[in-house]
């Protein structure tokens, strides 16, 4: 009897034994939460996420725009990440589609399809997006080939103003890469009031453009703008506001885009 009760004391301190330890290992195994502070933001960044709130917001991934510029009709969809523009005008009696899209770019001309040559259909693509890229700003600017810079504040026309540069990284910058912007982003409302850029495409130049015409249209902000150039050539583009305000611009042409009608899409 004695060796019976011995067997199962000892049996049950075992089991006991194994079932705490396997308790302790799943215990341990648990892995460590660890809080992960967050991230914070530069203040370009911050300062360009604020105006694109302001400007629109979410709006610009699920909207259907359409407006008139210079002659030319002008689409942009956007819905669920993916996005067409279209360019749509009359060119020696024949009917052109210019169509840009995440597959890439084509033409149509009164209907079919043509075929292009690599410099056309790049310099044709370049044209379309561009006149879109400046409609949707500040849209753009957080794309992840952009490099956002604070400059500091500044006032013009007696408006306090943060002044922000814009550069792009050769890869995923596109074919002008080393054009350089700054924005003039208003202190109190967020809203682009002014914008510079110095490009270095066909011989290069720079330019100073001053928003007006602010309107909005189901929840997007369209500004048209005045174009100015200074009169010295200049390419500092971060000095461009002292330049206008010391009257040292010359206005060169209105970008104005008509007939703006927007659908939200869902």
């Amino acid at each position: 009897m004695k060796i019976r009760i011995s067997y199962f004391l000892f049996l049950s301190f075992f089991l006991l034994a194994c079932s705490s330890a396997t308790e302790d290992a799943g215990e341990s195994s648990e892995p460590e939460v660890v809080e992960t502070p967050p991230i914070e933001e530069d203040q370009a960044t911050s300062l360009i996420r604020q105006a694109i709130e302001q400007h629109g917001g979410d709006l610009y991934d699920h909207a259907f725009i359409e407006f008139d510029f210079r002659d030319r009709h002008y689409t942009s969809r956007r819905n669920n990440g993916g996005f067409t523009y279209e360019r749509i005008f009359t060119e020696e009696g024949n009917n052109i589609r210019d169509v840009l899209s995440n597959g890439g770019f084509h033409r149509e001309i009164n209907g079919e399809r043509v075929a292009l040559s690599a410099k056309d259909s790049s310099a044709y693509s370049n044209s379309v997006n561009s006149v879109l890229y400046f409609v949707q700003l500040p849209y753009f600017l957080l794309d992840p080939a952009v490099n956002r810079t604070y400059l500091g504040e500044t006032t013009i026309k007696g408006e306090p103003y943060h002044e922000v540069k814009v550069t792009f990284a050769q890869e995923g910058g596109g074919k002008d890469f080393e054009d350089e912007f700054v924005y003039w982003i208003h202190r109190d409302n967020y809203t682009i009031g002014y914008l510079a850029y110095n490009y270095l495409t066909d011989g290069g130049g720079a330019r100073f453009r001053e928003a007006y015409n602010i309107r909005m249209v189901e929840g997007i902000r369209f500004a048209d703008y005045i174009n100015y150039k200074p009169e010295d050539d200049a390419r500092e583009v971060a000095e461009f506001d002292s330049l206008f305000e010391a009257g040292k611009m010359t206005e060169v042409s209105r970008i104005d885009s008509e007939n703006i009608q927007v659908e939200v899409l869902n």
